[in-house]
């Protein structure tokens, strides 16, 4: 069993900065102390407008009044793209004794209703233009109360004090594999995992993020909005992706929150255009939500920007390790956080601690504990230093006609060590024959031997790939390998769509 405090980050982050670091039970709490400390600084960007810490807090305060009318400690659901008002609808719903569960802004009219059903929602607060994939909702379910998020009463509600255990907000999971399920945080989960945001770098307080995340996903939520606030930080809201260089440009952020998929794309545009696309203040890129390649910490570090990898799921507030030492260790997601328990069980990881939801609502999962510990379907392994590795998923385990057990990540990180190797995909096929092989399906990387043709380029990614594969145990070897023209499916968060398996 494995656990961790706060003092072994210590070292990684400014004294005076690592100090102000302090653990807080619910985001009232937070909020209040955000307040007291930076009124003035400016919280949000959104478009051409800014607004204070002390301005939000106005807005939400107004806010606060227009939900008075539902149930204390009711569901108010949030249905919004990324901005200011879905910032200052959340922050009133979680402040005010009552629990935000947030809906993806891309939830069809019928999955709207339904999510309102299975989690009891009272009141749907929602962006003026998703009004027709409101209106089915509001037309089935009795005494729906319907919410533009843009409203706002002159009448101030202060903020409901509440404990650690309040339930603060349900937040779907990614749902890669299965169904996706609604995660419950408590407030206590929830600031857990806003303070392990902090750790393991070295600047904290008053940066520059850039908000590129879906706010519907705990990365964006946690990582990206909560620990900008807690740390006194600006939060540039990027309304769309497609403008997130022309963002960066005008914002020149400290600090980018990315899932690797896009962090790829910012190192292929920064090859070709230079430096300048991420901004010269850039000094921090936090990855997480799918596998990092040690290949962008490499390349990172050449310009000067410290690529950190992390580990984290929904059900634990997002952040359940990360990498203050990635250039050491770039094929780790690294060091526990603080106040959680980890075990690994025939290779799986287990977790407890104040980070962990309360549950899933809505839809039971009776194998996701054991003695009261979450059994994250996560195969992994820790180095002597204690460093967390993760090495694949029980649900992606093949069985192979010999009784073999591959784990498909496994086998991908060999293929990702190499340079000309984007994204990967180790997958279950059945050849001419029948039988059952493994097939390999690569997304090469645009900046690699670039001097070639077509033809020759993915007749060398091939003997490179044939290579690593000759190298492997003769059970872990793929029969098939494939150089692709396009990416991968991907879901909402950027994780690579896994194919199924076959029968």
């Amino acid at each position: 069993m494995v656990t961790q405090t706060r003092e072994l980050f210590a070292k990684y982050t400014d004294p005076a900065q690592f100090a102000r670091i302090r653990e807080m039970e619910t985001v009232p709490e937070m909020w209040r102390s955000c307040l007291a400390e930076f009124p003035e600084a400016t919280a949000i960007i959104d478009g051409d407008n800014s607004y204070t810490f002390a301005r939000l807090e106005d807005d939400a305060a107004r806010f606060r009044t227009v939900l008075s009318a539902s149930e204390p400690g009711s569901c108010v659901a949030l249905f919004a793209a990324n901005s200011y008002d879905f910032v200052k609808a959340y922050l009133a719903t979680v402040t005010s004794g009552r629990t935000a569960v947030i809906f993806p802004a891309q939830l069809d009219a019928a999955s709207v209703f339904g999510c309102c059903m299975m989690y009891g929602v009272s009141t749907l607060v929602y962006q003026p233009d998703f009004a027709d994939r409101v209106a089915l909702a509001e037309q089935k379910i009795p005494g729906l109360r319907l919410i533009p998020a843009d409203t706002l009463c002159e009448e101030k509600t202060p903020m409901t004090d509440c404990d650690g255990e309040t339930p603060c907000c349900i937040v779907f999971t990614g749902g890669t594999t299965g169904r996706s399920k609604g995660a419950l945080l408590s407030h206590r989960a929830v600031m857990q995992g806003t303070v392990n945001g902090c750790y393991g770098y070295r600047d904290v307080f008053s940066q520059r993020y850039l908000l590129i995340l879906p706010l519907s996903h705990v990365f964006g939520l946690i990582r990206n909005l909560m620990t900008s606030l807690y740390t006194g930080s600006t939060l540039f809201i990027c309304r769309n992706n497609k403008d997130m260089f022309r963002d960066i440009a005008v914002f020149r952020p400290t600090i980018l929150v990315m899932v690797p998929a896009l962090a790829e794309m910012a190192l292929t545009l920064s090859r070709k255009f230079g430096r300048n696309m991420l901004g010269q203040d850039l000094k921090y890129i936090i990855c997480g939500a799918a596998a990092v390649s040690p290949y962008l910490v490499g390349e990172y570090d050449k310009m000067g920007i410290t690529l950190c990898p992390g580990y984290g799921l929904t059900e634990s507030a997002n952040l359940v390790s990360g990498n203050p030492e990635s250039l050491k260790k770039p094929a780790s997601v690294g060091i526990p956080y603080p106040n959680q328990e980890l075990r690994v069980e025939n290779g799986e990881l287990w977790l407890k601690g104040k980070n962990m939801m309360t549950g899933y609502v809505g839809a039971d999962d009776p194998g996701a504990y054991e003695d009261g510990w979450f059994k994250t379907g996560d195969l992994v392994r820790f180095d002597e230093d204690r460093y967390l590795y993760i090495t694949g998923r029980i649900k992606e385990i093949i069985v192979l006609p010999s009784g073999e057990n591959i784990s498909p990540a496994e086998l991908e990180a060999h293929f990702n060590e190499l340079e000309c190797v984007q994204d990967s995909q180790v997958f279950e096929d059945v050849n001419d024959f029948g039988a059952h092989i493994l097939a390999l399906e690569v997304v090469p990387r645009a900046t690699q031997l670039t001097d070639l043709s077509p033809e020759e380029r993915k007749a060398a990614i091939i003997a490179q790939l044939e290579q690593v594969n000759a190298a492997l145990p003769t059970y872990q070897q793929v029969s098939k390998i494939t150089v692709r023209d396009s990416d991968f499916a991907r879901t909402p968060a950027m994780k690579i769509v896994r194919y199924k398996k076959c029968q």
